[in-house]
């Protein structure tokens, strides 16, 4: 199949697509006569499996890593459950921070009046060291 069909049955951008090609991530073949990739289904396979695995915000050198997990049939569980353990942990680490962020946020809003005088303690903030 042609990247636009890979493109649109994978749910990523022809862009991305070809940048996934180019960095190695899946390999196409590439037609002689004209430079076109051609697409298999085990591809398009590749492409949704990193798809889904960017949406559980795995970097691409771990999509690498899970991919060839995923072609290694000699492979142990282990290795993708500690691949998944450790996103979890950064992704517990994430939401800490967010709460803080969200946590102070509140906090100078709850200081700020919100009426008409210039005073704002939620720019003081931002303008303080």
């Amino acid at each position: 199949m042609n990247i636009g069909k890979a493109a649109k049955s994978s749910g990523l951008t022809v862009k991305t697509v070809r940048y996934y090609s180019d960095i190695g991530l899946i390999k196409p073949n590439v037609n002689e006569i004209n430079g076109y990739r051609d697409f298999s289904e085990a591809d398009l396979a590749k492409l949704q499996f990193v798809a889904k695995a960017r949406k559980f915000n795995f970097s691409l050198d771990e999509c690498k890593e899970l991919l060839a997990l995923y072609e290694n049939t000699a492979r142990s569980s282990r290795e993708v459950k500690i691949l998944t353990l450790e996103k979890i942990s950064e992704i517990d680490l994430k939401l800490m921070e967010l709460q803080l962020l969200k946590d102070q946020l509140s906090a100078l809003a709850s200081a700020c009046l919100g009426d008409d005088r210039p005073q704002c303690p939620i720019l003081d903030a931002l303008t303080s060291k």
